[in-house]
C-alpha cells in the first residue's frame, strides 16, 4: 500500500453562509484533505499542530479513518488555529472574520520516521519554508509532490514560494492566484510560465466552474458538478486536493492519462464537501455513494460529436 504524508492544519472554524451560521467547528486542509483521501485505503499520515482544546474524538475521527495521527504535536498549554469567515450571496467570495494563529505561529512540521519514504506527499497551504521543511526530511524522493498556496504567500513570501515550488510535481491553485503568480490573465499562459517554475502538472481550480490540468501542450478541463443545493464552500480545494492526491497514491500511475481521473475523483469529493457545514458530509461519505456520483459525473461529461 502506497503512503501518503498530508501536511497542513488541523483547526477550528467558524462559519457563516446565507444558509446559516456555526459555532467552532472541525476544520483545517489537512483534515479536509485526510479525510477526502481516506476514501482511497491507503496509507496517509498527517504532520500539523494542534493546542490542548482539540478534542481527542477529532483526532479519533481521523484515526478510525486509517489517517495515522503520530505526527501530530500537541501543545497542551496552546490554542488551535482558529478561523472565521462570512460568504456573501454568490458563495464564491468570503470576509475572513477572525484568524488566529496560536500553536499554528511556532509550527516546526516533524515527518514521523516511517513515513519519511512516502510515495506522496501533499503540502497543504501553509509557509512556503515550513513546506520546503516537510521536503528536506524526506529520506528518499517521493514518486509525486502536491502543493497547495494562495496569494497571502505570494503577497508576504514569494521568493520562499518561488524555491519550493522549484522541488515540486504538481501545484494546485485557483485561477485568481495562478494570474496574481504570474502576471498573465489568459490561464493557458499562466499554466504555461507555471510549468517553467518547476512543476509538470497545474492544476487551476474554478470553483463552480470545474478545473482545468496543464501538463505541457496537453489542457484538460473537468467541469463542476451542478448541485441542487451547496451550503459551505468551506475546505472544498482542499477536499479536491485529498481526491487527487489519495488516488494518485492509491493507482501509482502519474502519468498524464491518470491525472485526469485525479481532477475527476478530486471534483466528485468536493462536491460531497459543500452539501453541509464543515467537515459534516465527509465524516460519513460511503464509497458507493462516490461510486454513484463519478457515474453521473461520467454521465454530464461523455458524448458522442456527429460530425457533418
Amino acid at each position: 500500500m502506497s503512503k501518503l504524508v498530508i501536511v497542513g492544519t488541523l483547526a477550528f472554524d467558524a462559519i457563516e453562509t446565507p444558509f446559516g451560521k456555526t459555532d467552532k467547528i472541525l476544520g483545517g486542509a489537512a483534515t479536509f484533505i485526510g479525510l477526502s483521501a481516506s476514501q482511497f485505503d491507503v496509507d496517509s499520515a498527517v504532520v500539523s499542530i494542534i493546542g490542548g482544546d482539540f478534542p481527542q474524538e477529532y483526532l479519533d475521527l481521523l484515526s478510525s479513518k486509517n489517517i495515522n495521527v503520530s505526527g501530530v504535536e500537541i501543545v497542551k498549554e496552546g490554542k488551535t488555529f482558529f478561523w472565521s469567515g462570512k460568504y456573501h450571496n454568490d458563495m464564491n467570495t468570503r470576509d475572513t472574520l477572525v484568524t488566529e494563529l496560536n500553536t499554528l505561529a511556532d509550527f516546526n512540521p516533524v515527518v514521523p520516521t516511517n513515513y519519511r519514504d512516502a510515495e506522496v506527499v501533499m503540502l497543504g497551504n501553509l509557509h512556503p519554508i515550513v513546506q520546503s521543511s516537510v521536503l528536506n526530511q524526506m529520506t528518499t524522493k517521493p514518486k509525486l509532490v502536491i502543493l497547495d498556496t494562495m496569494n497571502f504567500w505570494m503577497d508576504s513570501a514569494l521568493s520562499d514560494l518561488h524555491d519550493v515550488i522549484k522541488r515540486i510535481d504538481v501545484i494546485t491553485i485557483n485561477d485568481e492566484e495562478a494570474r496574481q503568480l504570474t502576471g498573465e490573465y489568459s490561464l493557458v499562459v499562466a499554466a504555461r510560465k507555471i510549468n517553467e517554475m518547476g512543476p509538470k502538472y497545474v492544476v487551476i481550480k474554478k470553483g463552480e466552474h470545474g478545473a482545468l490540468l496543464f501538463h505541457n501542450d496537453n489542457v484538460f478541463y473537468a467541469p463542476a458538478l451542478p448541485l441542487e443545493e451547496v451550503f459551505d464552500p468551506t475546505g472544498a480545494g482542499d477536499t479536491f486536493a485529498g481526491g487527487f492526491a489519495g488516488y494518485i497514491a492509491k493507482t501509482g500511475d502519474t502519468s498524464f492519462e491518470n491525472m485526469k481521473n485525479a481532477v475527476i475523483y478530486g471534483s466528485t469529493l468536493a462536491s460531497f464537501c459543500v452539501e453541509k457545514f464543515g467537515t459534516e458530509r465527509m465524516k460519513t461519505l460511503t464509497h458507493d455513494e462516490v461510486h454513484k456520483r463519478l457515474l453521473q459525473f461520467k454521465k454530464l461529461t461523455q458524448f458522442d460529436i456527429k460530425l457533418t
